[in-house]
């Protein structure tokens, strides 16, 4: 089969591999691949020396195909599907309360193990979500961020008519903001100081902020009057990590949702604002799969392509072929690019 292939740090190529269907009795299902998308993390592993191993197959969003399944597993060859790509030991004592995401002895599609850029990939019948029939299958490449997004966004005390802001308004940031509106949040404010991003942001109907044009502190206190009531930061600089807790009013909360590149320092001052208006700091990481039905994966899919909309966000489909290439545009920024996911 063909995939693309980390060889070594820096080192892509889209080449022929073996097809390793059936081999793995932990994974017996075959996915056929019909959308994979790039995350940011993807970056740090395949041009950052962030992989684990080389040789590796990427790709930890992706949809697609039931390929083959065992005859009692409850899928069928045809079966549209995504794949939660966090496989979990299911022994330690996190997995036994159904937080996967915190397990102790996981493996992972895409980084720890072959992933969905390549024509198939085996994963286990558990962590197989069913794709609806209202929701296209290249949009259901992007269920993992997604669900990434809700998870954080459930932990905050979201309250009807509640002032949120984002940092951020690139994928991530943009689907944290349609949560936030989803589950009540009134205005909501996307700081972000790419145009094309920003000029998204506000055709889908949220209030813009371009830190370029002044700072994004003070516009946000002026337009929340004080400051907001739910902050997420999803940009992952130490400056929108200190901006975020800037811009939280009395009793706010704050989420830090971006993987940080750099150190963080909180001011005394701003420390002490933490505890004088009696701010909640929060951290998020992955997504939850239990229980069943209410669990996040779910919930993206029962409303992907309904209030959930995630095709403003796309800006390249290419094929796998083109991998080679579209990864060295991104990571050297050679051309304006949002969410691009490979098509197969």
């Amino acid at each position: 089969m063909k995939a693309l292939v980390l060889q070594q740090d820096k080192t892509l190529t889209y080449t022929d591999v073996p097809n390793t269907s059936g081999t793995k009795p932990s994974r017996p299902v075959t996915i056929k691949v019909a959308a994979a998308g790039i995350c940011g993390s993807d970056i740090h592993r395949g041009f950052e020396g962030g992989a684990y191993h080389y040789p590796l197959i990427m790709g930890h969003e992706f949809a697609g195909t039931v390929e083959t399944a065992p005859a009692d597993c409850g899928y069928a060859r045809g079966d549209r599907v995504t794949v939660f790509p966090l496989i979990p030991c299911r022994s330690c004592l996190p997995c036994q309360t159904g937080d996967f995401a915190q397990c102790v002895n996981y493996d992972y599609l895409g980084s720890r193990c072959d992933g969905g850029f390549a024509e198939y990939v085996d994963v286990p019948t558990a962590n197989l979500f069913r794709v609806p029939d209202h929701v296209d299958i290249v949009h259901a490449a992007m269920t993992e961020p997604c669900a990434v997004a809700l998870h954080g966004v459930r932990k905050l005390s979201i309250k009807a008519g509640d002032a949120g802001v984002v940092f951020g308004g690139g994928p991530i940031g943009n689907i944290v903001a349609q949560w936030l509106r989803i589950n009540g949040c009134g205005e909501v404010i996307v700081v972000e100081i790419d145009p094309e991003k920003l000029a998204i942001a506000a055709a889908m109907g949220f209030t813009t902020v371009n830190p370029r044009s002044g700072d994004p502190v003070a516009a946000i206190a002026k337009l929340t009057g004080g400051g907001a009531d739910r902050v997420v930061e999803a940009c992952g600089l130490p400056l929108t990590f200190l901006q975020a807790v800037r811009s939280a009013g009395r009793f706010g909360e704050v989420l830090f949702l971006g993987n940080i590149n750099g150190d963080f320092t909180i001011p005394q001052k701003d420390f002490s604002d933490i505890l004088r208006k009696e701010i909640t700091i929060r951290g998020t990481w992955n997504s939850k799969v239990t229980p069943a039905g209410k669990d996040d994966w779910s919930t993206v899919l029962q409303y992907m392509d309904k209030q959930l909309q995630v095709a403003p966000l796309i800006s390249h489909t290419p094929p796998l072929s083109d991998g080679v290439r579209m990864f060295d545009a991104v990571v050297g920024r050679k051309e304006p690019f949002n969410k691009v996911i490979f098509r197969l």
